[in-house]
């Protein structure tokens, strides 16, 4: 079992520096655990000494999606870009958006909120995935997991941090595509992921670590949705 470390600080401030400006900690300033400058924009600094200052008497790092995130952009994007356009390529590939139920009514929910997404997605990038009722992985056209790949290459160190995050959470490349362009909100794109898992709690009931798990994510989602 870890140990938590105590809150150490007072008071949390945003300071202008070279390049931007860092979160302040009683006049220290922040760094990444691997002792790297955290340095950013202002907007984004203020989220992140918010959560440093929403901590109570031990800080609890899982309760700072932001901070998390930048570490993340910070220490590991700029060394990974090319693996990480990948990750969005290759999640494109088993898009959960793509693989319907045999069941035909939910099947039918599946294409009454999931076709409007994939179809915005068409027509704004030419990403055209195709569906399959079938549970065996199918081939993807070539050139739409390309334009996937091209969407993610252009994104900045940030926005391709933040891209990938979503894109692994929802299972989807296209629902990540479009609360990064605001076509939906994060917030739906987490919901259009859960749809098969809502249409059964619907049926059946969710018990209640399900729940909270899904509450983690969405807290999660709508905290990291700040950075779009």
């Amino acid at each position: 079992m870890s140990r938590k470390a105590k809150r150490f600080y007072k008071e949390t401030d945003v300071t202008a520096v070279d390049g931007g400006y860092a979160v302040t900690l009683d006049t220290r300033q922040l760094k990444t655990p691997g002792k790297l400058p955290l340095v950013t924009t202002q907007p984004i600094a203020a989220l992140i000494a918010a959560e440093w200052d929403a901590q109570t008497d031990y800080i609890k790092p899982e309760t700072m999606p932001v901070t998390r995130l930048l570490n993340v952009a910070i220490e590991r994007t700029p060394d990974h870009r090319n693996s990480l356009i990948a990750d969005a390529r290759n999640y494109a590939g088993t898009d959960v958006l793509c693989y319907r139920s045999g069941d035909r009514a939910l099947s039918d929910h599946q294409a009454e909120h999931w076709d409007p997404t994939l179809a915005w997605a068409k027509q704004a990038f030419g990403i055209s995935l195709i569906s399959t009722t079938g549970i065996i992985a199918i081939e993807q056209p070539q050139a739409s997991l390309d334009r996937v790949a091209d969407y993610a290459r252009k994104l900045d160190t940030i926005p391709l941090t933040l891209m990938v995050h979503f894109t692994a959470v929802f299972g989807s490349a296209v629902l990540a595509i479009a609360a990064m362009e605001k076509h939906i909100t994060a917030r739906e794109s987490l919901r259009l992921s859960r749809l098969d898992e809502l249409y059964q709690i619907a049926m059946w009931g969710q018990d209640e670590e399900a729940q909270e798990r899904a509450l983690t994510i969405e807290v999660e989602t709508l905290a990291l949705a700040n950075l779009i």
